[in-house]
C-alpha cells in the first residue's frame, strides 16, 4: 500500500470519541486527511503488515484485550505473525486506538493529542499544501 507523502492517514472508529477527537486535530494540523473508517474498509493482511512495520509494534499490541470479544475469541492463543494480521483483518473493532500515519511515521494513537506528535512532520509540507 502507499501513502501519499503530502496527506495524513488515519485509520480509525469514526463512531468512537477517541476516533472523533483524533480526527479533528489531525484536519487541524494538515487540510490533506485521508480518513479510513476502520470497521467499514476491508484491509488485507498485507495493508496490516506494513501498518504494524511502521508503528514497530507487535500486532497484538494493537488490539484492546479489555473488549470481550478479545477474550472470547482471542486471549490465550498463539498466532503467527499471519495469524495476527488475520485477527486485525477479521476484528479491526478490537482495534484500541486510531492509526495516524504521515511521511512514512506512523503512530498509535492512545490519546487523542498523539496525532500531534506528527505535527514536526507536517510542518515541513510545503506552504501551498498546508491548511490555513
Amino acid at each position: 500500500m502507499q501513502f501519499h507523502p503530502n496527506e495524513i492517514f488515519l485509520l480509525y472508529n469514526p463512531a468512537s470519541s477517541s476516533g472523533k477527537q483524533t480526527r479533528a486535530l489531525a484536519k487541524s494540523m494538515n487540510s490533506h486527511v485521508n480518513e479510513v473508517d476502520a470497521l467499514h474498509e476491508k484491509l488485507g493482511p498485507t495493508y496490516w503488515k506494513e501498518v504494524v512495520n511502521m508503528l514497530g509494534l507487535e500486532p497484538k499490541e494493537l488490539l484492546d484485550r479489555s473488549h470481550p470479544e478479545y477474550q472470547a475469541k482471542v486471549a490465550g492463543n498463539t498466532y503467527t505473525m499471519n495469524g495476527w494480521l488475520d485477527v486485525l483483518m477479521h476484528n479491526p473493532h478490537l482495534l484500541k486506538a486510531p492509526i495516524a500515519i504521515y511521511n512514512g511515521k506512523a503512530i498509535l494513537c492512545q490519546q487523542p493529542n498523539d496525532v500531534l506528535k506528527l505535527e514536526k512532520a507536517v510542518s515541513k509540507v510545503p506552504p501551498h499544501l498546508r491548511k490555513e
